[in-house]
């Protein structure tokens, strides 16, 4: 998900939305490591989109708490 698209949601949709990435890539972490997985490459793009969503959120409780 891009950042534009994450900007448009509110907080609880982000919260959501960083809950249901920590759950893929936890299955992504599992796949791994019984080494069923084939694109390696979805680790990285995970972990940077659920920091993609961290920075967001915070920037929006530093808006909102001000």
């Amino acid at each position: 998900m891009k950042a534009a698209e994450l900007r448009q949601k509110d907080v609880a949709g982000l919260q959501a939305e960083i809950k249901s990435l920590q759950k893929a890539h936890f299955n992504l972490r599992m796949q791994k490591a019984t080494q069923q997985l084939a694109n390696t490459a979805a680790l990285r793009q995970t972990r940077r989109a659920i920091a993609r969503a961290k920075t967001i959120l915070a920037e929006k409780q530093r808006t909102v708490g001000q």
